[in-house]
């Protein structure tokens, strides 16, 4: 075998070692990238029902597109199949807006071809109609708490936060079409698990057919004239802790699963603790197959970044990873969090290099780029042909390239370090004019 596609396929072991770090992975999601958002396919051992689980629809409701990335990665389906759409309106997401086009979730009706939503749109809406699909939700935070009778500006009869909405009552002739009771089953379930009692969920039938022109624009009323049934869950945004939300949220659905017959393992306990862990977990990111940033701890600006003039790629371990072109750089996101600035400096990459040999403590080892290597004393790149190192925060006089120098964690400046905690340091390998690649050198000590 080639050696470089060794590495290669070294590299992609690695990196998939680190996703599986990032999110303690149970399950393998199929993912489907296509711009502008994505669809994960986890499939069961045993055919059943397949529920297709769409969130993110509204930029400004991280409740509405957390539960679904919580399930694209820590869920195993036994028997039936997900299909998950965690980040519908990313460029909203990113915005923490509702729809920095309008509003996406009235365009299910008519939507022009130049609209900036089209695409979203329509791909979305041939996922709904797939044969496969036998039922559909999409995830929202509403305003308010819905009660049936008023009782205040908050908790009223138009207040949308805390419902399972439904256009209709049935969706006669067609599996599961039984959506009022359906909405009630799980009404039934969630109000027995609450943490406070005024955050009481109820069913919220909005008759769009006949009474609600504006809901016949909808994901959900699409849905349902297509015969699919559908529902929307709607935690209340007046509910501030996201965790909480996210809760709700994930209980909801792994209550329709049951009553879809749809079963399922999970890696963590469903508790506020365990998802308030696991929504602030921001995975990794690897950017043009030569650089791996751990984003959990990585510096919130980053200088002097070796990247791509232009068609820069970067592929996020978590499902609402994305990153957005800004002024000499990108600005790296995990939803509407912006986790990390990464300020360009732009490199040509044609490199023929197809090692690095490293030697961490005494040992040596060869090296895919984008690996973080542990030592806990020292570590030394070796001299190579037309390679030239530049270990980033160590400098001495007259010294060109820092390969064949044997290290210790004291030798380099903590300011450089990529991460926070100052341990992780970074090391760029050139051959001639081009960058090659960045490995993430870990002192343990």
């Amino acid at each position: 075998m080639n050696f470089r596609i060794l590495l290669r396929i070294l590299f992609c072991v690695v990196f998939a070692l680190s996703f599986a770090h990032a999110a303690k992975n149970t399950t393998i999601a199929k993912r489907t990238k296509n711009t502008p958002f994505d669809l994960y396919t986890l499939e069961g051992e045993e055919k059943g029902a397949t529920l297709l689980v769409i969130g993110g629809i509204h930029g400004d409701e991280p409740g509405g597109f957390f539960a679904p990335a919580l399930l694209t990665n820590h869920y195993k389906i036994k028997k039936g199949n997900l299909l998950v759409v965690p980040n519908l309106n990313p460029d909203s997401i990113i915005a923490f807006r509702r729809g920095i086009y309008t509003d996406m979730n009235r365009k299910f009706a008519v939507i022009a071809p130049n609209d900036p939503d089209f695409d979203n749109v329509e791909r979305i809406k041939r996922i709904i109609k797939d044969p496969k699909v036998d039922f559909v939700i999409n995830l929202h935070d509403g305003h308010g708490f819905y009660r049936e009778k008023w009782e205040n500006s908050i908790f009223n009869p138009k207040a949308w936060g805390q419902t399972y909405v439904i256009d209709q009552q049935t969706l006669d002739k067609v599996p599961f079409g039984n959506l009022d009771e359906i909405a009630k089953q799980i009404v039934t379930k969630l109000n027995q698990t609450l943490h406070y009692d005024y955050h009481t969920f109820g069913v919220r039938n909005t008759e769009t057919k006949y009474k609600d022109e504006v809901q016949q624009n909808s994901l959900t009323y699409f849905a349902i004239t297509n015969l699919k049934p559908a529902l929307a869950i709607e935690t209340s945004k007046n509910i501030t802790e996201l965790p909480l939300k996210t809760l709700y949220q994930l209980s909801s659905i792994e209550t329709l699963m049951g009553i879809l017959g749809i079963t399922f393992q999970r890696d963590f306990e469903l508790n506020l603790k365990n998802i308030e862990k696991e929504i602030n977990h921001y995975g990794f990111v690897n950017i043009n197959h030569n650089i791996t940033l751990d984003l959990n701890d990585t510096k919130k600006i980053l200088n002097f970044v070796p990247l791509l003039k232009t068609n820069n790629q970067f592929d996020f371990s978590h499902a609402l990873g994305r990153a957005k072109r800004v002024k000499n750089g990108y600005a790296l996101y995990v939803g509407h969090k912006q986790v990390a600035l990464l300020k360009e400096d732009i490199f040509p990459m044609q490199c023929k290099l197809e090692s690095i040999k490293v030697v961490l403590d005494g040992k040596e080892r060869d090296s895919a780029f984008g690996e973080f290597l542990d030592f806990e004393q020292d570590f030394l790149i070796q001299k190579q042909k037309d390679m030239r190192v530049n270990v980033i925060g160590y400098s001495k006089k007259g010294v060109v390239s820092e390969d064949g120098i044997k290290l210790r964690k004291s030798d380099i400046s903590k300011n450089y370090a990529l991460n926070q905690k100052g341990n992780v340091f970074r090391v760029e390998i050139y051959e001639g004019k081009n960058f090659c690649g960045m490995l993430n050198l870990r002192a343990t000590k």
